[in-house]
């Protein structure tokens, strides 16, 4: 795929967020947006939409949350991970949310990190 066909809309202002896109960028082609200074409205997202997940956007397809992260995984080439997060489901989202809610933990730091190095 093409930097063109995959746009990642993301919290540019979270240190996890920003160290798992370049983490993802070492080994795919994306295009990144920062939803705090995008015209969301170009995307037909919200602020309140973004400020609760990631949306990665392609060609065909909008994925949020724990699916955008599973459809980056997958087209990075981790598929393990990606189908892990896929066949979890529910568990999968939630896990996802608790991610998202507690950026400032210390096992969200530690992710953070690792992703870093």
């Amino acid at each position: 795929m093409r930097a063109s066909e995959i746009t990642v809309i993301y919290d540019g202002q979270c240190q996890l967020c920003k160290n798992s896109i370049a983490w993802v960028s070492k080994k795919l082609a994306i295009s990144v947006v920062d939803f705090h200074t995008a015209e969301l409205s170009r995307y037909g997202l919200s602020h309140e939409q973004c400020a609760r997940e990631v949306f990665v956007i392609t060609a065909d397809n909008r994925y949020s949350g724990a699916q955008a992260a599973a459809f980056l995984l997958k087209a990075r080439g981790n598929k393990f991970l990606a189908a892990v997060i896929t066949i979890s489901g529910p568990l999968g989202r939630a896990g996802y949310r608790w991610v998202a809610g507690n950026r400032n933990s210390w096992p969200v730091k530690i992710l953070s990190r690792l992703l870093k190095n």
